[in-house]
C-alpha cells in the first residue's frame, strides 16, 4: 500500500461528513421554513375573522296543529234534477227566468191544455151527478124502496166517476211544470210554442245551500277521519275564501283499485258561491291538536346528512379547540336579538334538528332547538359556524299555515 491511498483516505471522509453536514442543514432549513409558514398562516387566519353577515331572525315559539287529511273532491246539490214532462205538448207559457231562485211548488212552464180541462168538467159533471144519484139511493135503500144490488151499482158508479176526475185531474196536472223542492234554476232553453217530448230534459234545478263535497281518502286515514269532523273547503274560483262544513258519512267499503275510501261532507253555503259540479279541496280534521315549536320552512337547510337551523347567541363566537369545543364558555346575557334592536354583536352555530310535519309554509321542529331559541329565518346560505351576524328583520319569509297562489 503505497503512501498516497493511505493519505487520500480521510480526504474523501471528510468530504463525506461535509455533505452529509450540508443535507441535514438543508433538511433543518426546509422544516424550519414549513413550521414557520404554518405558525404564519395560522396567525393570519387568526387575524382575518369572519365579517358580520346580515340575516333575519325569529324566535321558535309553540303553535296549536291541527292535523288534516288533504283530499280533492267534486261539490254535489243536495237536491238537484233536471225536470222534464212525462207528457207530450206544445209549450203555452214559461213563467221563470233563468238562474231564479223557486220555492217549492212553484210553476216554471205550463204546457197548453185547454182540451185535458175541457174533460175534466165534463167528468166532473158526472161525478156530480153519480154522487146526487148514489145519495137518492141511499135514501131510498132506508124505505125499503129499491134493491141492495141497484144501490151497489149506484155506489159503483160514483166510485168510477171519481176515479176518472181523479185520472184526468193527474193528467191536467203534468201539463204544468212546478218546481220538487226550493232551489235555483239553470238556463231555459224553451220557448212558447215549442213542443216538447216526452222525458226531453225542460230545465235543471239545484238546491245550493247546503250542498254536499264529495271526495276520497286513503284507507289508512279512516280511523282519524271521524263522521261529524269539521273540513274546510276551498275552490279555484274564490281563492281568498274558506267554506267550512262536517263529515256527513263514510263509505263502508273501500274501493279494491285505489285503496281509497269514498266519503262526503256536508258544506254550508248561505252567499251560493259553490255550485254542483265544482273541483274541490278538502282539508278534513283528523285527530286531536298537536302542538310544535313552528319555523318557516326556509329557515331549515336540508341535506341527506341532517337537516339544520342556525341559532343565534350574543356575543362574540368562543374560542375553540382543534375538536372544534369552547374553550371558555360565554353567558350571555338575554337576547333581544329577535327584535332586530342595536345592541350587543352576536354569532350564529349550527344546530341539527329533527322535522316534523309540514303545513304550508311552516314545519315542525321535534328536537335540536328549543322554545325562545332565536333562529335564523333567511341569509343562512352565508353562514358557518360561529360567523358572526347583523340582524334585520324588516323583511320575513312567508310563514302562513294555509297559503294561496298569487295571480299575476
Amino acid at each position: 500500500m503505497n503512501a498516497y491511498a493511505i493519505s487520500a483516505r480521510p480526504r474523501q471522509r471528510k468530504r463525506l461528513i461535509i455533505v452529509i453536514l450540508a443535507v441535514l442543514i438543508l433538511f433543518a432549513l426546509l422544516i424550519g421554513f414549513n413550521t414557520f409558514k404554518g405558525i404564519m398562516m395560522g396567525k393570519f387566519m387568526v387575524s382575518m375573522a369572519n365579517p358580520p353577515q346580515t340575516v333575519s331572525t325569529m324566535i321558535a315559539e309553540y303553535q296549536a296543529w291541527q292535523p288534516h287529511v288533504e283530499a280533492v273532491g267534486d261539490v254535489r246539490a243536495v237536491h238537484g234534477a233536471d225536470l222534464a214532462f212525462d207528457v207530450a205538448g206544445l209549450v203555452e207559457s214559461v213563467d221563470v227566468k233563468s238562474g231564479a231562485d223557486v220555492d217549492k211548488g212553484q210553476v216554471l212552464v205550463r204546457l197548453v191544455d185547454a182540451d185535458d180541462r175541457g174533460k175534466l168538467a165534463s167528468l166532473q159533471a158526472t161525478a156530480q151527478l153519480a154522487k146526487l144519484t148514489a145519495g137518492r139511493a141511499r135514501q131510498q135503500l132506508a124505505v125499503q124502496a129499491i134493491s141492495k144490488a141497484q144501490y151497489d151499482t149506484d155506489m159503483a158508479n160514483l166510485k168510477g166517476a171519481q176515479a176518472n176526475v181523479a185520472a184526468q185531474q193527474a193528467l191536467v196536472d203534468k201539463k204544468t211544470l212546478r218546481a220538487p223542492f226550493s232551489g235555483r234554476i239553470g238556463i231555459i232553453t224553451v220557448n212558447p210554442g215549442d213542443y216538447i217530448k216526452v222525458g226531453t230534459a225542460v230545465v235543471t234545478l239545484q238546491q245550493l245551500d247546503p250542498v254536499y263535497v264529495d271526495f276520497t281518502v286513503p284507507q289508512s286515514s279512516l280511523d282519524t277521519l271521524k263522521v261529524g269532523g269539521k273540513v274546510e273547503v276551498s275552490v279555484d274560483a274564490f281563492k281568498d275564501k274558506t267554506f267550512n262544513g262536517k263529515v256527513s258519512a263514510t263509505a263502508p267499503k273501500v274501493d279494491l283499485s285505489t285503496r281509497n275510501a269514498a266519503a262526503e261532507a256536508i258544506v254550508a253555503n248561505p252567499d251560493k258561491l259553490l255550485v254542483p259540479g265544482m273541483f274541490a279541496r278538502i282539508a278534513a280534521n283528523a285527530g286531536a291538536t298537536q302542538r310544535y315549536l313552528t319555523l318557516p320552512q326556509t329557515a331549515v337547510a336540508y341535506a341527506p346528512y341532517g337537516d339544520t337551523v342556525f341559532v343565534v347567541h350574543e356575543g362574540t363566537p368562543p374560542e375553540r379547540d382543534a375538536n372544534g369545543n369552547p374553550v371558555k364558555a360565554k353567558a350571555p346575557a338575554p337576547s333581544d336579538a329577535a327584535k332586530g334592536e342595536h345592541g350587543p354583536s352576536h354569532y350564529a352555530t349550527l344546530a341539527v334538528v329533527t322535522l316534523g310535519p309540514r303545513r304550508g309554509d311552516q314545519v315542525a321542529i321535534l328536537s335540536g332547538i328549543k322554545q325562545g331559541d332565536v333562529i335564523v329565518t333567511s341569509g343562512q346560505l352565508k353562514l358557518r359556524n360561529d360567523t358572526p351576524v347583523d340582524i334585520n328583520n324588516k323583511v320575513q319569509p312567508a310563514f302562513d299555515p294555509n297559503p294561496h297562489p298569487v295571480e299575476q
